[in-house]
């Protein structure tokens, strides 16, 4: 990797964390944010849906940000795990 793409991407990595910080997600969730030529991958466990779409949202209007792969996991809901299958 070239020295400047590091130097770019320590920096997208820092604006994406900021946006995920005053989108209220640096408290609640555990992600990890990594990014290769501008290519921002998000991966952790959330507990709801709504959060996956905060964070992706924020990783996208985060300067510097080609795109955003998604590999964040939501915990399944306390209905979906105890429901009976018929």
């Amino acid at each position: 990797m070239h020295p400047k793409n590091h130097i770019a991407d320590k920096a997208i990595i820092q604006n994406v964390s900021h946006k995920l910080s005053r989108a209220g997600m640096a408290t609640t969730c555990q992600i990890t944010v990594l990014c290769q030529n501008g290519d921002v991958t998000l991966s952790g466990t959330l507990q709801f849906d709504h959060q996956r779409r905060t964070a992706i949202s924020a990783a996208r209007s985060a300067e510097g940000v080609r795109r955003v792969i998604d590999q964040l996991r939501v915990l399944p809901s306390v209905k979906e795990r105890f429901s009976v299958k018929k």
